[in-house]
């Protein structure tokens, strides 16, 4: 069998072997050629219903030897399917018997170009690009004019919407409205005009306007079912001049289409040199231009076999492992809930079962104690509810000091084994939870006092009132007494300074999302809350004076509030102390300094000594030249075995935009013609002239990411620039690679790295919404490609900007994806050696293809981006662990 037979074996595009032939290739040789050559059936072009239904159909079988094509059977067939959809996509080449002799010359040749454009087309390791099944499936999803993402993908929404934009111009909808009649966002507006365009022009329809009649044809069009159909469409919108071939202007003008409706600006911008590399692959004999076989072609190059295969072996285990299980009765269906949530919430369970039995002994304790004294018969049971609230409020102004203070928790979670049994992780959650019941408290204590205790005593008769005389003194004529007494006066300022503190903790103002006309627009954003939350030195100076200045409390040793507070308040002194001691001592100088696109400052700066982290963690930042005051926390995206520290900050706030001006100030302005981006890597010498500001950090702090080394297994998730701890984790863990790689090398060696380093398999998915966001860590993912020999990591990046695949406006973004990568090894999306994705990831098909990979294993799941897919993330985890062998453990970090 000569090299064409060779190549044909592996490019069949509209070539194939017939079934009977191929199960007698593969019995009788084993795969390889028979030895009369490679049997193709070849078809003289598609034909319509009618004639479908009515010509009589041959299946012709030809051998191709070279550049020969000899005849070698022509068999009747009668068994022709009605569906021709389904005949043209399962790949059956008929032929139909008129014309016999011009159609098997013609088609031969036809089929012969196509051959030698599919050996040229990939060097390495070919693909299969027939229209089998996998190539069915491919050509269904693929070319959607309409997505699920647009608003309103159906007709009775476009038909609304046309008679709302024609109201007022006769039934006629313009060409510059029709995006905005199918529901299209403003970026596809361009793109959709070029689909007006072509329908029109398919249709003779001049004017640059349609009626409703005109529209629907459109939308039949749009919504065809039939990839041939939507393939027509899009080569016609390509090729503008209605030629039938494509040019490389053409090219280069959909191109620049798609990158608009994609919010691709870099591969707008190198639009030009993609036309240029698509025309060189599906135009190898230089004519000038492509026809719609070739585009064909490289739309529909099948999945990869193993893709395929896990495909299906994860709908198995979805069908088999995920099935919902319904139990009639319910109290075994309310006890398989509890014993679900115990199993994935023990560890907050019993610390809040310990906080809430001690609140309840402390307010039990006190109301009885009330119960048994003299004012109860003047107060009767106000009395014993607004001591009973005092006493948790001791408490509570007393635990919620400590889950901020980080120096104390990092060393616990470090050094000792309490994080097996207490929740660290959930620090902040369990500050806010305490808060909420301080404010709880605080309403019932105030409240019973003001409303109740006061007027009773007020209104109490003389007698009775001689029992509180030792207590208040002569009776007080109005109420005015209790109001400005040292414990009405201290109780009313905390009271208004907590609820200051309480309201601008709130996410609608600590996030800015709460717009207020100036000048209170001063009250929303991170400084507000930040300063407004050390309002806490002044509430608890006036706690004390009121624990001090007591009514019915005179001896020392019954006043208690200081003996809550003395332990905490010590503690987060120190911790302040430590701080401010740790920050001027431990003198950072900066390195380098990027402004990445998408607004992100990065900072590199030099490592203080005895600054050892670990990959997850993260520090807090000052800049004096913004705010002498102000600790900002990022994550480090330095590895710990760097010689240098380095964060990444997204300019979001006042803080951060003040210090983004002031070290571009200080940096030097890109020159014309580069890429935009802002460098300075000049202070590494004593003799630079540029004065960057000064900066102090203070860290490490521990956080959820670091225990990734506790897994065998881990999936690592970030959000825009909630990827800043994945990214020190992955290079820790390329290091480790080589680390333990160099001591298997050494004879005899012992792998230390491997003793303490258990994660033996990596997942990271990064979404991010802009193109221009990969520059964050291009090095990074690239050197984690380079380095990662043993494939241990799976990276997977995500721009969800770009539309989801199998839609037209991002074909041919994936065509040249697939094209530049195979030629050139860096995907045109992120700049990377990574393969990008579009749209957003399916999270549970992610976890299925883990639960698949990785039976019986503890996955530990790392997030941390915004809340909103917390939720998600979390549920997910608990399904997967509830209905299948592998056990996710979830962790995150919300910003």
């Amino acid at each position: 069998m000569g090299g064409a037979s060779a190549d044909l074996h592996h490019h069949e595009s509209d070539i194939e072997l017939t079934d009977a032939e191929r199960s007698e290739t593969n019995n009788n040789a084993g795969g390889s050629e028979s030895k009369h050559g490679t049997d193709v059936e070849l078809d003289s072009g598609r034909k319509s219903e009618a004639e479908a239904g009515e010509g009589h159909y041959v299946e012709v079988t030809m051998d191709i030897h070279g550049d020969s094509v000899a005849l070698h059977s022509v068999k009747d067939f009668d068994g022709v399917e009605e569906e021709d959809e389904k005949l043209g996509l399962t790949g059956k080449r008929l032929e139909k018997k008129k014309s016999f002799g011009a159609s098997v010359v013609q088609s031969a040749a036809i089929r012969m170009k196509q051959l030698k454009r599919l050996a040229s087309f990939s060097k390495p390791a070919p693909k299969h690009f027939e229209r089998t099944k996998s190539a069915v499936a491919h050509a269904l999803t693929g070319l959607k004019f309409i997505s699920m993402t647009d608003g309103g993908a159906g007709w009775d929404e476009v038909e609304n919407r046309f008679q709302k934009l024609t109201a007022n111009s006769d039934g006629y909808l313009p060409r510059t409205l029709f995006a905005q009649c199918l529901g299209l966002n403003k970026e596809s507006e361009a793109y959709a005009e070029k689909l007006f365009d072509t329908l029109a022009r398919q249709r003779g329809i001049q004017g640059g306007s349609i009626n409703k009649i005109q529209l629907r044809e459109f939308w039949d069009s749009i919504s065809d079912q039939s990839f041939d159909t939507r393939l027509k469409t899009f080569f016609d919108m390509v090729d503008k001049d209605a030629d039938g071939r494509i040019t490389e202007e053409e090219i280069k003008e959909i191109i620049c289409l798609s990158a608009t409706a994609n919010k691709l600006s870099n591969i707008q911008k190198q639009a030009e040199e993609y036309a240029a590399l698509i025309m060189e692959e599906l135009d190898p004999d230089d004519s000038g231009y492509i026809m719609i076989d070739s585009l064909e072609t490289l739309l529909l190059h099948a999945p990869e076999e193993t893709t395929r295969g896990e495909s299906k072996n994860l709908s198995q285990m979805l069908s088999q492992k995920l099935k919902p299980t319904y139990v009639d009765s319910v109290i075994l269906r309310w006890y398989r809930d509890a014993k679900y949530f115990l199993l994935d919430n023990w560890r907050r369970s019993w610390v809040l079962a310990l906080w809430i039995g001690v609140m309840l002994g402390l307010f039990a304790y006190k109301f009885v104690q009330y119960r048994r004294r003299a004012v109860y018969e003047v107060m009767g049971h106000c009395v014993c509810m607004a001591k009973g609230a005092a006493e948790t409020l001791k408490l509570n102004m007393a635990l919620i000091l400590l889950p901020v203070c980080r120096n104390t928790i990092t060393w616990l979670r470090n050094k000792t084994k309490l994080g097996a049994v207490v929740p660290f992780d959930d620090n902040i959650n369990f500050h806010k939870v305490i808060a909420v019941a301080i404010a709880i408290g605080v309403g019932v204590h105030a409240i019973y006092h003001l409303t109740c205790d006061f007027p009773r005593l007020l209104h109490a008769s003389d007698e009775k009132y001689k029992l509180m005389e030792p207590f208040f003194g002569e009776r007080p004529s109005d109420y005015w007494y209790f109001v400005k007494s040292w414990e009405g006066v201290t109780g009313i300022v905390m009271i208004v300074l907590m609820a200051i503190a309480f309201t601008l903790a709130n996410p609608a103002f600590r996030r800015g999302r709460t717009k207020l006309p100036k000048p209170f627009n001063k009250l929303t954003g991170f400084n507000a809350f930040w300063y407004s939350h050390h309002l806490f030195v002044f509430v608890y100076a006036l706690l004390v004076i009121h624990g001090i200045k007591l009514y019915l409390t005179k001896k020392w040793y019954k006043k208690t509030t200081w003996m809550y507070l003395a332990v905490p308040i010590t503690i987060y002194a120190l911790e302040r102390l430590i701080r401010a001691l740790r920050s001027s001592i431990k003198s950072v100088k900066i390195l380098k300094v990027t402004l990445y696109p998408g607004n992100v400052l990065s900072l590199q700066m030099s490592k203080p000594q005895g600054f050892t982290y670990k990959s997850g963690q993260y520090m807090f930042v000052n800049c004096a030249a913004v705010s002498p005051f102000e600790w900002h926390p990022f994550s480090i995206t330095s590895a710990p075995d760097d010689d240098y520290l380095s964060v990444h900050i997204k300019i979001l706030g006042d803080w951060t935009r003040s210090l983004k001006t002031k070290f571009s100030q200080a940096c030097q302005q890109p020159l014309n013609g580069q890429s935009g981006l802002l460098r300075a890597e000049c202070l590494k010498g004593d003799n630079s002239s540029i004065n960057f500001p000064k900066v102090l950090v203070d860290g490490p702090y521990g956080a959820p990411a670091q225990d990734y080394k506790e897994y065998e297994v881990v999936l690592l998730v970030g959000l825009g620039i909630g990827a800043t701890p994945m990214i020190s984790i992955l290079k820790d863990m390329v290091k480790r690679l080589k680390g333990i790689e160099e001591e298997e090398v050494e004879e005899g060696a012992v792998a230390k790295s491997g003793d303490e380093f258990k994660t033996r398999r990596a997942y990271f998915y990064w979404v991010t919404r802009e193109q221009g966001s990969f520059d964050w860590f291009k090095g990074v993912m690239n050197e984690v490609a380079e380095e990662d020999r043993r494939k241990v990591i799976e990276l997977h990046s995500y721009c969800t900007s770009v539309y989801e695949e199998g839609d037209a406006r991002s074909a041919l973004i994936a065509m040249l994806q697939s094209i530049n990568h195979a030629k050139n090894g860096l995907d045109i999306v992120s700049g990377t050696r990574v393969m990008s994705h579009f749209a957003k990831p399916n999270w549970r098909t992610v976890y299925k293809r883990i639960a698949l990979n990785h039976p019986h294993a503890r996955v530990g799941v790392f997030y941390c981006g915004p809340s909103a897919l917390t939720h998600e993330l979390r549920q997910l985890a608990l399904d997967f662990s509830h209905n299948t062998s592998t056990k996710y453990d979830f962790h995150k970090e919300n910003f």
